[in-house]
């Protein structure tokens, strides 16, 4: 049970509260977007959070073992303006604004003020100072570093470099193709699909099917030889090496 009395800070088992509700891969609250005094911000009704601190998650057991416990915690959170009761302008609306009674109702609306752990913040700030001096003591670093670095940006820029070669060559020869036959031929025909790395070199090349040709082919319904589709749009798989 929540202790009601008043500390001076959130006690560390309160906190683990707040970040479990905070957390919906872990809690299941769903919070929505809305907008508190020009700041967006997650709320969600009290009702929610009761049920996401009492029920039971992937056979674990519930945060709280009752209803009563679950509502001390949440009217600490309140105490400790982690989350600010508030109500909705309007039917639908987004806009929110604060509601002078920072009570525990399970059909009013909470709003989080309190916005997770800042470790990662904090890592992320120390990672770009630190990189922003890396660059300033560049001239200081020992030459196997200085050259190192030069070696990599080369190398970064060549395959950047290859990448747009493989691009125009593979749209020439397109071109080419489409005068010299009626399908136009790709190389590297899932270079630019949402497939991944080593999947956009395969296969090697595809002739392109025609619209007409793919639409009646899906109508058709499955293959009935078994073969898989096609490997990317527009790419006739039984013409590919």
């Amino acid at each position: 049970m929540a202790d009601n009395t008043v500390a001076e800070s959130p006690s560390k088992e309160l906190m683990s509260f707040a970040g479990y509700l905070y957390n919906p891969s872990k809690s299941g609250l769903r919070a929505r977007e809305g907008v508190l005094n020009g700041r967006r911000v997650q709320f969600f009704k009290g009702k929610s959070a009761v049920n996401a601190l009492t029920k039971a998650e992937d056979g674990k057991n519930p945060k709280v073992s009752s209803q009563e416990e679950a509502i001390d915690w949440v009217q600490e959170l309140l105490d400790f303006q982690l989350i600010v009761r508030c109500d909705r302008v309007g039917d639908g609306s987004r806009q929110l604004r604060v509601n002078p009674m920072q009570n525990y109702e399970e059909e009013a609306y909470y709003a989080w003020l309190y916005e997770g752990s800042q470790m990662f913040v904090i890592l992320g700030g120390i990672g770009v100072v630190a990189v922003v001096l890396a660059g300033v003591m560049f001239p200081l670093w020992p030459s196997v570093l200085r050259n190192g670095t030069w070696y990599l940006s080369m190398l970064a820029l060549g395959l950047i470099g290859l990448l747009f070669a493989t691009a125009i060559v593979r749209l020439i020869v397109y071109v080419i193709s489409l005068v010299a036959a009626p399908q136009g031929l790709w190389i590297f025909p899932n270079l630019f699909e949402d497939v991944g790395f080593f999947e956009s070199f395969v296969p090697l090349y595809g002739w392109e099917v025609p619209k007409d040709a793919d639409l009646s082919g899906k109508a058709g319904g499955p293959d009935p030889s078994g073969n898989a589709a096609d490997s990317g749009p527009g790419v006739d798989q039984k013409k590919i090496d």
